[in-house]
This record gives C-alpha cells, sequence and structure tokens, in this order.
C-alpha cells in the first residue's frame, strides 16, 4: 500500500505529513511525498525543483525510523493534477491532504486543491485539520452513516478496515433537526436510532468476534450543533462516502459531508462510490 502526500513545504503540510505517518504507521504503508511544480513556458527544468527536493528530503528525515517513504518533485499545470497523476502511476491506494493556511486551529478549510481532488480522485482522499500533530497509530475509525438510500455504502469500508486494523469501531449519525421541516422531531430522531442500530448490527455480523463496535447519534439545529456534543479521540479518523451524486469510482462529498469537514477537529477520509480495496 503507497499513500502520496501533498508536500508544500509549509507549515500545513507538516498537518499532511502528520496524518500519512499515522495512517501509515496503523497500516504498514509507504509514504510517497510529493511536491508539485508548474511547468515553464520554455521547456528548461522547472523553477523550484531543487529546492523542493531539498525541502522534502528534510521531511522524509522528520519521519519515524522504520517508515518506508519516498519522495517525488512533480510537474503539472495544478497541485491536484500531479497529485492525481502519481497516484495513478504509483498505483497508491490513497491521497493526503492538509488543510489550506486559513482557517482555525484543530478545523479543515477547503481551498481549491482539496476541491479539487473531492470532484475528480478515483481513490479515497484522506484531509487532515489544521494543527494535526498525531503521529502515532491510530485509535478509532468512526463511520458516519446516514438516513438515505445507498448511504451505508461506506460502512463496508469502515467494517473491513477497522477488522484489518484491530481498531474500535464506531457508527455515528448525525441529525440535524431543522432540515426536516415538519416532521416532528423525536420522530426524526427515533427513526435516526433505529437505522443506526440496524446498520451496527450488520457491522457486528461482519467484524470479528468481540471486536468494539458501538453507535453514537447525535442531533441538534444543525449538523455543526449536532457535532458538538460529539466526542473526539486525538488518534480518530472519520470515514466518509461520497456523494450519491458523483460519478461512479469518483469522490463528491455531500452537503452533510461538507458540514462535518469544516467542523471536525480529527481528519477525514472520504472513499468514492463503489470502490473497492486492492492491494496496492
Amino acid at each position: 500500500m503507497r499513500y502520496v502526500v501533498g508536500f508544500t513545504g509549509t507549515e500545513r503540510a507538516r498537518d499532511a505529513v502528520a496524518l500519512a505517518t499515522s495512517l501509515a504507521m496503523t497500516q504498514g504503508a509507504k509514504i510517497d511525498l510529493v511536491t508539485v511544480l508548474n511547468p515553464p513556458q520554455d521547456g528548461s527544468v522547472a523553477k523550484g525543483a531543487k529546492a523542493a527536493e531539498e525541502s522534502l528530503k528534510r521531511a522524509q528525515d522528520e519521519l519515524p525510523a522504520g517508515l518506508e517513504s519516498e519522495t517525488h518533485v512533480r510537474v503539472a499545470d495544478s497541485f491536484a493534477e500531479g497529485l492525481l497523476e502519481t497516484a495513478q502511476d504509483l498505483n497508491a491506494g490513497l491521497i493526503v491532504i492538509g488543510p489550506t493556511n486559513a482557517g482555525l486551529l484543530r478545523r479543515f478549510t477547503v481551498g481549491t486543491v482539496a476541491t479539487a481532488l473531492l470532484h475528480a480522485s478515483s481513490v479515497p482522499v484522506a484531509l487532515a485539520p489544521r494543527g494535526y500533530r498525531h503521529r502515532d497509530k491510530l485509535t478509532r475509525l468512526t463511520c458516519a452513516v446516514g438516513g438515505r438510500t445507498g448511504a451505508d455504502a461506506v460502512l463496508d469500508v469502515a467494517v473491513e478496515a477497522a477488522a484489518r486494523r484491530g481498531l474500535p469501531l464506531r457508527l455515528i449519525s448525525l441529525v440535524a433537526l431543522d432540515a426536516h421541516g415538519t416532521t416532528h422531531p423525536i420522530d426524526t430522531v427515533k427513526t435516526a436510532h433505529e437505522h443506526a442500530r440496524t446498520l451496527l448490527s450488520k457491522a457486528q455480523d461482519q467484524l470479528p468476534q468481540d471486536h468494539e463496535s458501538t453507535v453514537t447519534v447525535a442531533h441538534g439545529r444543525s449538523i455543526e450543533q449536532a457535532m458538538d456534543d460529539v466526542d473526539w479521540d486525538p488518534g480518530e479518523l472519520v470515514i466518509v462516502g461520497s456523494s450519491r451524486l458523483a460519478q461512479r469510482r469518483q469522490l463528491f462529498i455531500g452537503s452533510t459531508a461538507n458540514k462535518m469537514l469544516r467542523g471536525l477537529p480529527v481528519p477525514m477520509v472520504v472513499v468514492p462510490r463503489d470502490w473497492q480495496r486492492t492491494e496496492r
């Protein structure tokens, strides 16, 4: 398994490297640190190539001992395009990026690179919140589940990942009461609990015996308010599925996932529709 990490040499790049380190240590994967430069107009060597290589080497030297890694300087018309091309060339199983320089601490700010990747990637994309520094193995996987048909498709990915990594699995359902119009709040929350318990039962049937699995249903006037009542471990990772509007095997996050992303203090991985893990 190989993880492509977008590296810009900025403080925010440290967030992406920290997340990739945590994921790689949990999974036993190889990290590919990638810097993307704009192509020169005169056909010469891309400007800043040597400085980029030196910056990548310093970042590589700071990785934990024993963690396999490589560095790459890529030339492309955009940073996102360079990451996508590298992931395809290396047959990578994940792209990891950090937030933009703007935004609140422990939150992810969606910039142009993240937007481009979330609309085009055929492999999962991991998003680190600003200030992320957890460099140890993950401690828990949380799978966000919804109530729409097909919204639980990502559950199989989360179950397989939790079982393979020996991590506790938590299912979470966030209910925005204001989004349900005239539906009675009590009925809305009750329906969410029933759906979540059904999915938990399905997950438990697939998990090894005695594997830790729980469910959390949180509600509020909005998704952001519902999230305020949820506890998050420093070593937690949230997995969400792409929008039902996305093309097959491509990413596109829906409104709920987007609201979660902007408020999450822990990393999120967005999984493409119909994506199946293969040995990469």
